[in-house]
């Protein structure tokens, strides 16, 4: 009987686990925009489809995924593209204690909400950026190179290397893994050059359109007209006459022209009276009452 009462004891508990709802994970915001191939934990993302704490969001190679989280927090993902909503608290008061984005590859457009600037943190290979008020953008290139260029308020990024400060528009700074990092310089086209495509920083360069709200931030820091100016063909010069090599002789000069007054009569020198000139008869001419 013991061993028919402990069976019935481990039925009844199965029974109950079973009926026990599981917690779905937290929604903390949608997508507002989606171009191409954007896949989240369940798969492929559509417009307002909720994103998750904890989910992976991916794009392909040519994917766009536009978010905004409950606090209004704008993240705009780029093609070729992994990113993690690490960590989300939110308060009752509509605001985050806590919102922390682990971003492993591509590009990314941040644009602080309405919450503490404490409580944001993005964490990159390379190292973490700190937000005050903040709009800017980060590559984050294969080998975990990564550039933070800044479009609005002010951000920090700190690595094994120490710290960088950006406080006005278009403030650059570059970073790897290793813990080498440059000095805080106006983002240029030497920039993309460093991360090792032209493909970098698409939504500064032009070659991705972003939407609404997440477009008008800080301009494009000149990396626009930089590529297109790149890509225009340059006229043609013409080629100028190569100078006269050593040693070779002028060319003649043309014939002087004959003195004023003086009229070449076609005569050859055979003739006594200019001015009586036979032009049937080069060389003849006849003198004063002579006829032919």
């Amino acid at each position: 009987m013991p061993s028919l009462r402990w069976a019935a004891i481990v039925a009844l508990a199965a029974t109950l686990n079973n009926a026990t709802p599981t917690i779905a994970a937290e929604a903390v915001g949608q997508a507002v925009v989606i171009k191409t191939a954007v896949t989240g934990a369940s798969g492929p993302l559509e417009v307002k489809s909720p994103v998750h704490r904890d989910e992976r969001i991916s794009t392909s190679n040519s994917g766009l995924g536009q978010f905004v989280f409950l606090d209004g927090t704008k993240l705009a993902v780029g093609w070729g593209s992994s990113v993690v909503i690490d960590k989300y608290v939110f308060n009752d008061d509509n605001s985050v204690k806590k919102l922390t984005i682990r971003a492993a590859k591509g590009t990314f457009r941040w644009i602080s909400g309405s919450s503490p600037s404490s409580a944001y943190q993005i964490v990159t290979p390379a190292g973490t950026i700190g937000v005050r008020g903040t709009a800017f953008d980060v590559h984050i290139a294969p080998n975990g190179k990564t550039a933070v260029v800044l479009l609005k308020g002010t951000a920090r990024f700190c690595s094994g290397g120490g710290c960088r400060e950006l406080k006005r528009r278009c403030d650059c700074v570059v970073a790897t893994p290793s813990g080498a990092m440059t000095d805080v310089i106006k983002v240029n086209r030497s920039v993309l050059t460093t991360l090792g495509t032209s493909r970098a920083l698409p939504f500064l360069t032009g070659n991705q359109q972003l939407s609404g709200g997440f477009a008008a931030i800080g301009g494009n820091c000149g990396l626009t007209a930089a590529i297109q100016q790149e890509h225009t063909p340059r006229p043609q010069q013409r080629n100028s006459p190569a100078p006269p090599s050593p040693g070779t002789p002028n060319p003649p000069s043309p014939p002087e022209p004959p003195p004023k007054g003086e009229v070449d009569d076609g005569n050859n020198g055979h003739g006594n009276d200019p001015g009586k000139h036979d032009p049937s008869n080069p060389g003849k001419s006849y003198g004063p009452g002579k006829k032919g």
